[in-house]
């Protein structure tokens, strides 16, 4: 047994050190980054911001929306083969511009012999996609570590991420085996349960910084996945050395979501579920196999509407936080942030906000 007593921190334990601007309005701000990534040396440009490739949120539909402000989409692995290609075939129907979806999308896979076919079938009829998600809850496993490595002999000019990890030695442990962009998280999700259910987890600010440092080291790049619940937590993240964000609760409950409409008492509200819950597996797997337990709950969310508004939000905030540290590109963030320790956060005098 090993104690390590070294305080790591979330987001809720520290606030942003504002500092001296020469900015004059958030309108400044430049919140697109740029990107070559170490092993595919893929050139991309974008709002480094993904929606997580959950069943109720990384949908096509919001792949088709998100894409008009630049942000991406993880779509989620449970999409059959026939409606890849019903989505590609609708794509190719509308106009020439809508072609630049496939640059801001990424085909998700487990480690299985079967996700492997399944995403060298999907790769082979729309060769447009250069992005690909290795998405496994446990990213610490030698099967998981070569799985990645197999992947990349076979793309060598895809843009691969992986994880799921939270510490810099399986950072650079993923990297060195093929990795582009290490998705860094474990428990940190709002409908995940696999702290509670397996003691197992790492605060997700200290994470980033610690797994960002080790990243950028080797010429990679992390991705935050779980724990940003505000915008101001987006703006804390890459304040912390993410280069990318994934979100699955910011963006459930909208019209573009997946998950079911539902009505109670009198009000609408979407569906919205944990990947290892017992939901999930019910929907995709048949029930929950009797050697392993349900690692994620289902809520119902308000129905929020359009995409679009939670969109405009979180950028609003993001820019606003680099206005307060004068900060106007969104990559100046990182260098421009002072972390201070806080025991609140916020006055809730009158409720919560």
């Amino acid at each position: 047994m090993i104690l390590e007593n070294e305080i790591k921190l979330d987001f809720k334990d520290v606030l942003i050190r504002p500092k001296r601007s020469n900015l004059t309005s958030r309108s400044e701000v430049d919140v697109e980054r740029e990107f070559v990534f170490k092993h595919s040396l893929y050139k991309w440009k974008g709002v480094p911001i993904m929606v997580a490739n959950m069943d109720t949120t990384g949908t096509f539909e919001m792949a088709s929306e998100v894409h008009k402000h630049k942000l991406f989409t993880c779509i989620h692995k449970y999409y059959s083969l026939e409606e890849w290609l019903s989505f590609r075939n609708a794509v190719s129907l509308a106009n020439d511009a809508d072609e630049t979806i496939f640059n801001y999308i990424a085909v998700s896979s487990g480690s299985k012999d079967e996700d492997l076919e399944k995403l060298k079938y999907i790769l082979k009829e729309i060769p447009q996609i250069n992005f690909i998600c290795l998405d496994v809850a446990n990213g610490y496993t030698e099967h998981f570590v070569s799985f990645v490595t197999r992947v990349r002999l076979l793309y060598p000019s895809k843009v691969i991420i992986a994880g799921s990890v939270v510490t810099r030695e399986m950072t650079e442990e993923l990297l060195l085996k093929g990795a582009d962009i290490i998705k860094v998280g474990i428990g940190p999700g709002s409908v995940c349960t696999t702290r509670k259910k397996t003691g197992v987890g790492y605060p997700q600010l200290s994470a980033l910084i610690e797994c960002a440092d080790a990243a950028h080291g080797l010429n990679g790049h992390i991705l935050c996945d779980g724990g940003c619940a505000v915008p101001g937590d987006f703006g804390k993240a890459f304040g912390a050395g993410s280069d990318f964000i994934m979100s699955g609760g910011m963006f459930s409950g909208h019209e573009e979501s997946g998950g079911d409409l539902v009505e109670k008492d009198g009000k609408q509200y979407k569906e919205f579920y944990g990947m290892s819950s017992s939901t999930a597996m019910e929907k995709h797997s048949g029930g929950v196999a009797k050697y392993r337990t349900s690692e994620g709950k289902k809520v119902l969310i308000p129905y929020k509407g359009p995409v679009e508004n939670t969109i405009l939000d979180i950028l609003g905030g993001i820019r606003s936080t680099c206005t307060y540290v004068g900060a106007n590109q969104l990559k100046h963030l990182s260098k421009r942030t002072t972390f201070v320790r806080v025991t609140q956060q916020l006055n809730e005098v009158y409720g919560k906000s």
